[in-house]
């Protein structure tokens, strides 16, 4: 402890071992000790005591659509981590699409990491994208440190990132499997969606049938069978349905490598409160019913959902139309995914310390990063300063998001973020941010 440069001290840290008094200490930018709340402070070490405030790991979101560069509008680096500091996310991995040119060979790699490397406040690592006519860059991406590879099973939106069809996925996944790699996967058959009604137009109910629960359900059996005959690592991006768990946990049970994550959006929103025309609650696969919320939050409870993650992917406010069938499909919510997701977990009988578990440790879990994701020595020391008695009701104007538009707007939340550190450096307090301190992160190899 004698090298210390800065120590932390808090009545509740959040530890691998649970919640206690501690006194935390960093120096070069590494957690050296979790030591006892009395422990003494060293000679020339910065104390900071934030008292009854809760000191938890920094955020690791893995599932975040930047849009930078190409459709900067949309969001940005500069923005996007702005918003993730104020939320006491310190880590974010991102999407391939919606940027252009997309994460789908090594150059287009080099581009946005040029891009990003002055403008993150946050550590940021990157996604890889599978295409139909990829494969032979998917090894190079590898080895130049993406973290995996995103690929859709039905059409993603946007013309440059087509999806896979049953032969293409095998293809892929066959050479993501060669290297054991990961793949995560948007999983929606595009037959069942072909198949379910298309009225377009305001009404939630509508665009809620037109994204029916089975095209889901189908699409997370094709990828299950394709993991289970090439033993390949796969993970399920933002589950919606809950009709797929019983499969998801027979694969699981079976040694099928798969994971899966779900967002805040589909804990804390429910389709029976979504305002026909309001189309910043669209997102795809869509908010569903109060019932099935509950049994993912059953899901995540007993660990068959491994992890809550964003799916932060914002546009410009015009694309939010009243039409559901037409309007940009994404919900914002990197600044308030922790408040979120703490307001209705602690509403179930759920603790931070379940907080932490599926939006830090699992989530660095999933991507490999050891260093992050808990308050042990050894790792970075980035945290979140929460306050999580307090509330606050969300005003738009008040997020980082270059597009204030969301779902989340006039609703009370419980847990105010104080301050976020990355690597024992103070980032964002009460509104106030540094200059930016991130990284830009490979995968570990």
């Amino acid at each position: 402890m004698s090298d210390a440069e800065l120590v932390l001290r808090s009545t509740r840290v959040i530890t691998p071992e649970g919640t206690r008094a501690a006194t935390v200490t960093v120096s070069a930018g590494t957690i050296t000790a979790v030591l006892p709340y009395d422990a003494e402070v060293p000679a020339g070490a910065r104390l900071e005591d934030v008292g009854d405030h809760v000191l938890l790991p920094g955020l690791v979101d893995t599932h975040v659509h930047v849009n930078d560069p190409g459709r900067t509008e949309w969001e940005g680096f500069w923005t996007a981590t702005r918003a993730a500091a104020a939320g006491g996310i310190t880590t974010l991995v991102d999407m391939p699409l919606n940027s252009l040119p997309p994460t789908t060979t090594v150059e287009h790699l080099r581009i946005k990491q040029d891009v990003a490397r002055d403008k993150a406040h946050i550590d940021v690592g990157f996604w890889g994208g599978a295409l139909p006519d990829n494969v032979k860059d998917l090894r190079p991406l590898h080895d130049a440190g993406v973290f995996g590879f995103k690929a859709f099973l039905s059409p993603s939106g946007v013309d440059e990132f087509p999806h896979l069809d049953q032969d293409r996925l095998a293809r892929s996944l066959a050479e993501i499997a060669g290297f054991d790699g990961l793949l995560i996967v948007h999983a929606e058959d595009p037959h069942h969606l072909a198949a379910a009604p298309q009225h377009g137009g305001p009404k939630y109910a509508d665009f809620l049938a037109s994204r029916p629960r089975d095209a889901e359900d189908t699409a997370i059996a094709t990828l299950i069978a394709q993991a289970r005959r090439l033993n390949a690592r796969v993970h399920i991006l933002h589950l919606s349905s809950s009709d797929a768990l019983p499969l998801i946990r027979a694969a699981r049970a079976e040694g099928v490598r798969v994971t899966v994550e779900t967002c805040p959006h589909y804990l804390t929103l429910t389709a029976e409160e979504v305002p026909d025309g309001a189309s910043e609650f669209k997102c795809c696969p869509p908010i569903r019913e109060a019932a099935n919320q509950d049994l993912l939050w059953e899901a995540l409870a007993d660990g068959t959902i491994d992890c809550v993650v964003t799916d932060h992917s914002p546009s410009t406010a015009d694309l939010k139309t009243d039409d559901f069938a037409t309007a940009w499909g994404g919900i914002s919510g990197l600044q308030l995914s922790l408040s979120a997701v703490w307001t209705a977990a602690r509403e179930r009988g759920h603790g931070l310390e379940d907080v932490v578990r599926w939006m830090s440790t699992r989530t660095a879990a999933l991507v490999g990063l050891d260093r992050k994701g808990a308050i042990e020595a050894g790792r970075d020391a980035d945290f979140a300063v929460l306050a999580p008695d307090e509330t606050f009701t969300v005003d738009p104007a008040g997020l980082q998001h270059r597009n204030r538009v969301t779902a989340y707007a006039g609703r009370t939340l419980h847990g105010v973020v104080k301050s976020t550190w990355l690597r024992g450096e103070r980032i964002v307090a009460d509104g106030e941010f540094t200059e930016p301190k991130g990284r830009l992160l490979d995968r570990p190899q």
